[in-house]
């Protein structure tokens, strides 16, 4: 029996060695390797593959990078910051960018969701999508539940809220109301 033991036992610490999760084997548990957390401004994790999060900086694409994030999907104005080129710092880390600005409520229109729904639908994963806080976000992704995968409103908000939805929430009530 100790040799069974000592075995599985090297077994597990070469898999651990060669990069590779270990496998359970006869019984055993092993604990999946967690990938890095990332640690983001109104960080959310609505999707196994989806993070959201407000705004980001250059200090924080290492993290990014080392959490596997393979596209980030920009829901801000470039003037929203002057100093970060986010396009040419994440492109230089090897990391997809895109940006789609929404100003505002103004912005929460049906062809800004059809947009959206194309970006997400072709991003890489994981994904981060992103605007200065995640409200817009949130409004964003209540809106496609509703506009594009037909969800009742209830159902649309609440999956806004959990992308990050907060402020925009009467805005986009008001659109889900009146179909605009």
């Amino acid at each position: 029996m100790i040799r069974i033991m000592m075995a599985l036992a090297g077994l597990l610490l070469l898999a651990a060695c060669a990069g590779r999760a270990p496998q359970a084997a006869q019984g055993v548990e092993v604990a999946p390797v967690a990938a890095p957390a990332l640690e983001l401004m109104n960080l959310g994790h609505p999707r196994t593959d989806v993070y959201t999060s407000g705004r980001i900086a250059a200090t924080d694409v290492a993290q990014l990078q080392a959490a596997g994030v393979r596209h980030v999907i920009d829901l801000t104005a470039p003037a929203e910051t002057p100093d970060f080129d986010e396009a040419a710092v994440l492109h230089a880390a090897g990391i997809a960018y895109d940006n789609l600005p929404i100003a505002g409520a103004d912005a929460l229109t049906r062809e800004n969701v059809v947009a959206f729904d194309a970006l997400l639908r072709e991003a890489g994963r994981p994904l981060l999508v992103h605007c200065a806080s995640s409200n817009r976000v949130g409004a964003m992704a209540a809106l496609r539940a509703a506009w594009i995968d037909g969800k009742p409103a209830g159902d649309a908000i609440a999956e806004g809220r959990a992308w990050g939805m907060t402020s925009l929430e009467d805005a986009v009530r008001e659109r889900l109301e009146s179909g605009h």
